[in-house]
């Protein structure tokens, strides 16, 4: 059950009327419920409560300090992909054992810094990293804690450009090449091979992919055995998806069934890394109806957010529900909910049936506590919003919005 519903025809936060909010700072803004925060975490981690396991939390989601610092208060671990979120991870306080490292790209830099900080382990993705983690390694002289990410050739059925684990993919490496790369590892003295690790994607809404996933991990872990390698943490990812419109997506429980069933009587410690999962439909974008417009050809609402603010419809095609702040009869007109960004692509919906509207009217864009923020651009010289959390019948500014003076106080004039 969502923490965000309608008390008296007003749309509330928790305990809170979104317009109180609104009228104190004013639109556009993110809020966040923290009550659904813990709930869906705890959907997680209670799932998966029979076997060995560390929840780790994919910062890129949603990277405010204040959302990181619930789900550590929670004993969540931390799934980074950045120098900059590992430096969020330890402001936040997650412990370093409880941080691992992915993506295709760290630097010579993020790698030391990594090392430095003794994190969990850092995910593999490619020759020369590997050969590059153990140079760096050597020179501090430590070795590295690592897991090679293992890209397994998986279908998935979901937008192209959030798969990761299809062989055109640029993760991981490939099923066929994991061998090699697990000897390298093997003879290298200043590597330590801790776990495997694949991640197939974000918003996948069956279980097949997950499930033939697992099996063909197990097949090359029971390869790599023959050659003496045995790794401690297998590391399944993230990618549950959530429901934006009509999507049924299997639950947390659903997951952990199918693959514990796989895993009866291994001895490894699961790695979970849900980002979306837990705070996709935790938060809201709220914008304030500037104008409408009739062409003759199509209506128009124009709101004083844009993709500066939420990029998902135009980048994935993303539905998002959109809903009156204060409810309405059932009624409905068709029109394009557009922002003031000067792009034709400025859209949170098109041809959407959406109860009437008029000018200063707020309304509330659903499902965007995930990749909604934490994609927000300044384009335009658009100052960014403010983030809400909203805890009961407390809200609380977990990020001030951004002046004029904000936006070029890192630039000179020469």
């Amino acid at each position: 059950m969502s923490t965000f519903t309608y008390q008296n025809d007003k749309l509330c936060a928790e305990r809170v009327r979104i317009e109180d909010i609104a009228r104190e700072i004013g639109t556009p803004f993110y809020v966040y419920s923290r009550q659904q925060i813990v709930k869906n975490y705890f959907d997680f981690d209670n799932a998966f409560s029979s076997s060995p396991h560390l929840i780790c939390y994919a910062l890129k989601a949603n990277s405010n300090l204040s959302i990181g610092r619930i789900l550590n208060d929670c004993n969540a671990g931390v799934d980074i992909v950045s120098g900059g979120e590992l430096y969020r991870a330890l402001k936040i306080g997650f412990p370093e054992k409880k941080i691992v490292f992915a993506g295709v790209g760290k630097t010579t830099e993020e790698i030391r810094y990594a090392l430095r900080k003794n994190i969990l382990m850092l995910n593999v993705e490619s020759f020369g990293e590997l050969e590059l983690i153990d140079y760096i390694a050597r020179g501090m002289k430590r070795r590295a804690p690592i897991a090679i990410r293992v890209n397994p050739g998986v279908k998935v059925h979901t937008h192209k450009y959030i798969t990761t684990g299809e062989v055109e993919n640029k993760f991981g490496i490939p099923l066929v090449q994991a061998i090699a790369v697990y000897e390298r590892a093997h003879s290298l003295k200043n590597i330590e091979i801790l776990g495997m690790h694949s991640h197939i994607g974000s918003q996948i809404t069956a279980l097949y992919p997950f499930v033939e996933t697992l099996r063909r991990l197990l097949g090359l872990l029971q390869e790599l055995e023959k050659s003496n390698i045995r790794v401690q943490y297998l590391n399944l990812g993230g990618g549950l998806g959530i429901r934006y419109k009509n999507e049924r997506p299997p639950t947390p429980k659903d997951l952990a069934r199918a693959y514990l069933t796989l895993l009866k009587d291994k001895k490894y410690t699961l790695i979970l890394e849900p980002g979306r999962y837990i705070v996709g439909n935790a938060g809201l974008l709220v914008t304030k109806v500037l104008y409408l417009k009739d062409t003759g050809r199509k209506k128009f609402v124009i709101v004083d957010a844009g993709f500066t603010e939420l990029i998902r419809p135009v980048l994935y095609n993303a539905y998002h529900e959109i809903v009156p702040v204060k409810r309405k009869k059932d009624t409905r007109m068709i029109v394009d909910v557009v922002g003031p960004i000067c792009e034709s692509s400025d859209y949170f919906a098109q041809n959407r049936k959406l109860r009437p509207v008029v000018p200063n009217e707020l309304i509330a864009i659903l499902n965007t506590g995930a990749y909604g923020f934490s994609m927000a651009s300044s384009y335009n010289s658009r100052p960014k919003v403010p983030e809400i959390l909203v805890d009961d019948k407390k809200w609380f500014i977990i990020r001030e919005r951004e002046t004029y003076a904000d936006l070029i106080h890192k630039e000179k004039i020469t």
